[in-house]
């Protein structure tokens, strides 16, 4: 099954599902992209990349290791 961003339409890969999941809600059943989650945040898109990177590197059980 496809997952896809609950805004831009956009094919998801599993690290942003998990970045929605562990930023916005654990249990979310709609996902935002790293793009959309930056502008959800009013961040930048390297900010969302850059807490993906440190939550995989804390071992973060949501993320790929």
């Amino acid at each position: 099954m496809t997952i896809v961003c609950q805004s831009c339409g956009k094919t998801l890969v599993r690290d942003e599902i998990s970045a929605t999941r562990k930023l916005i809600n654990r249990g979310a059943d709609r996902f935002f992209c790293a793009a959309c989650l930056a502008e959800y945040f009013a961040v930048s898109e390297d900010i969302i990349l850059d807490k993906i990177r440190y939550f995989k590197e804390t071992g973060c059980t949501l993320f790929d290791t």
